[in-house]
């Protein structure tokens, strides 16, 4: 039986799902091929019908998670600018649901070091996704005195990643908490007192 592009891109979106859940719980290196072809419920002999290789695979994998999670983080936020726009963001990612969630939370803390012994594919489709994030943040959140808006987006996107890779390697401890604590405070406290600092400027002229 001929399959229509319909189902051959239906089956990709199948494949890839279970791949990002399987990156989430096992890392790279713990979801083999054949255990994300089980997972999607199709047999192994048909992956290269869809991804040339594993690697390809994890590209594929996090170019999707970007795009589908775009509308997660920014969805509703549209109309909203500077710190208030910044707390709802850094709200929606650094929380006990994200870092606990292996389901659905996110995927980059369990792939980040993968993707940097990876090849230049998965690097790169990595960097596009966080480009892209940036570029968001930086459409809407201010830069700092000496810092331009697009420098304060790729540190504040540095910072919500690596906070959430640390709180997920010390989940069950107390500094796990801490660490998610202490990242949000600083981050929405930031932009608040960047906001304040320019009001006072323009008031004081």
């Amino acid at each position: 039986m001929r399959y229509g592009p319909e189902h051959k891109q239906a089956t990709r979106e199948r494949i890839l799902t279970a791949a990002e859940n399987l990156f989430r719980r096992q890392g790279f290196e713990g979801a083999s091929v054949e255990r994300v072809m089980r997972a999607a419920g199709l047999t192994v002999g048909g992956f290269y019908a869809h991804f040339t290789s594993k690697d390809s695979l994890l590209a594929e994998s996090v170019r999707a998670f970007f795009q589908h999670n775009g509308e997660r983080w920014l969805g509703g936020l549209e109309e909203l600018r500077g710190s208030e726009w910044l707390s709802h963001f850094v709200r929606r990612y650094l929380n006990r649901n994200i870092r606990d969630n292996m389901e659905t939370g996110c995927v980059l803390p369990s792939i980040v070091s993968d993707l940097a012994r990876g090849t230049p594919e998965g690097r790169e489709a990595f960097a596009e996704g966080i480009d892209g994030l940036a570029r968001e943040v930086a459409a809407r959140v201010p830069g700092l005195d000496g810092v331009t808006a697009r420098k304060r987006a790729l540190a504040t996107v540095t910072f919500l990643v690596g906070s959430m890779t640390l709180a997920r390697a010390t989940k069950g401890l107390p500094l796990s908490d801490e660490i998610l604590e202490a990242a949000r405070e600083v981050l929405i406290a930031d932009g608040k007192s960047v906001e304040a600092a320019s009001v006072k400027g323009k008031t004081s002229h």
